[in-house]
């Protein structure tokens, strides 16, 4: 489904990113893997090569830091040249009471989770083939319906939506495409370390009973990130099973 797609994933080595490379791998795309570990990164490469015979690179730099960013981008254009589809995945989750958040915790929360997807939004869209290219932002269901402790999370995730939705009127006409994933309750490391004393309690709160998996993300972003969705920009799809309806 994604052959001869340059595809670029930050957040790579977490939980839903690892879901998203390997089954892109599966898939036949070409791996750009970016997260701030290199070590890490390198292990996910070494480990997806055992089973697909793919290009992959990885670019080891942090989303948050502007200039880090800029010299990725600088490094990935001289190698690829351009870029098909882009995975704003990487993200963090401070969780705290309004009164009680520290302005680090802002500064770190804003510029991962909203900053930098706009900086290499910017810098990549402007290597993107014009033809059916695709932007997908992982944003979060918490920005669309807000959860009490995680104002600061929650508005990094509604800003990421609102983002999507301009830049999927400014792209249209250029064939890039832009969409987002609103996840819920998904296991990973990160998500459950937060709901590890409310876990029944989010649960119930389920429709389908049952915690999400990386790989349910990952399915929406393959067609998102396919032909299959060639008619599909400006929309937020929620992979929460359930949770606001």
């Amino acid at each position: 489904m994604l052959k001869n797609k340059k595809i670029l994933i930050t957040g790579a080595t977490g939980g839903i990113g690892k879901a998203i490379s390997i089954l892109f791998a599966k898939n036949n795309g070409e791996l750009l893997l970016a997260g701030r570990n290199k070590k890490k990164l390198n292990q996910l490469r070494l480990q997806i090569l055992k089973s697909y015979k793919i290009k992959i690179s990885v670019y080891p730099f942090d989303i948050s830091n502007y200039e880090e960013t800029k010299n990725a981008f600088r490094n990935i254009f001289s190698k690829t040249k351009n870029v098909d589809v882009l995975v704003n995945n990487a993200g963090i989750l401070k969780e705290n009471l309004i009164g009680m958040i520290s302005k680090k915790d802002i500064d770190q929360t804003i510029n991962t989770n909203l900053t930098g997807p706009i900086n290499l939004t910017q810098l990549v869209s402007k290597i993107m083939i014009k033809k059916n290219s695709s932007i997908i932002n992982i944003s979060s269901i918490v920005g669309t319906v807000g959860s009490k402790g995680q104002s600061l999370y929650s508005s990094s995730k509604a800003g990421l939506i609102g983002f999507t939705f301009s830049t999927a009127k400014e792209f249209a006409s250029r064939g890039i495409r832009v969409n987002a994933i609103a996840p819920g309750f998904i296991k990973t490391k990160m998500v459950s370390k937060i709901y590890k004393n409310k876990y029944s309690e989010v649960l119930s709160s389920i429709q389908m009973k049952r915690i999400g998996k990386p790989m349910d993300v990952a399915n929406v972003a393959l067609f998102l990130a396919s032909d299959l969705s060639t008619y599909v920009t400006g929309q937020v799809i929620g992979v929460d099973g359930g949770m606001i309806i």
